[in-house]
């Protein structure tokens, strides 16, 4: 949860994957959703637990969007511009999320591969935890992280694996969403 002084402004907009939802604070993007069963879901996943609601998105929140919205079409786009309020989250997993959020569209990397990178090189666990409780996931790409033997496990957004897998087809990832010759 962000700062209690840092109420959460939120709104739901259209995608090439569905309705998604995106809150903010003052100093950037809070957390994102990305398609639960209806809108209303959404919405309410997206403000658990915050003080504030639903805002019309302006300025440099528009251009978030419209930067999310173009990245779910295909035109991909690393994301990395769009500013963060990670206050809330322990300094582990503000590490995690900032080695993540460097893997472009169409890489990978494996949890062990960010543990190392973190310099915590026996933590592959722990950063499959923290990517658990990414809440800005897409713009923070947990998306992107794989198993050692490059298998799809856990993803806690909604409809987990297969949404997964559409992320990383939708990227061009090597190995998702390709014919295969068998």
């Amino acid at each position: 949860m962000p700062d209690p002084g840092r109420p959460l402004a939120a709104a739901l907009f259209d995608t090439a994957v569905g309705v998604c939802a995106i809150a903010w604070s003052d100093v950037g993007v809070v957390r994102f959703g990305l398609p639960e069963a209806t809108p209303k879901a959404t919405l309410a996943r997206i403000l658990r637990g915050a003080e504030g609601g639903e805002a019309e998105p302006s300025g440099a929140m528009a251009e978030v969007i419209a930067g999310v919205r173009a990245h779910l079409a295909g035109a991909l786009d690393d994301l990395r511009w769009i500013p963060l309020d990670q206050s809330a989250s322990p300094e582990f997993h503000r590490a995690v999320y900032a080695v993540t959020r460097a893997i472009d569209p169409g890489r990978t990397l494996s949890y062990g591969q960010v543990a190392e990178r973190i310099g915590a090189p026996h933590a592959a666990q722990a950063v499959g935890q923290a990517l658990g409780h990414n809440p800005i996931p897409l713009i923070v790409p947990c998306h992107r992280v794989l198993a050692a033997d490059h298998a799809l496990h856990g993803f806690s957004a909604p409809g987990g694996l297969d949404t997964k897998a559409r992320l990383l087809e939708i990227e061009r990832t090597p190995g998702f969403g390709e014919p295969t010759l068998f």
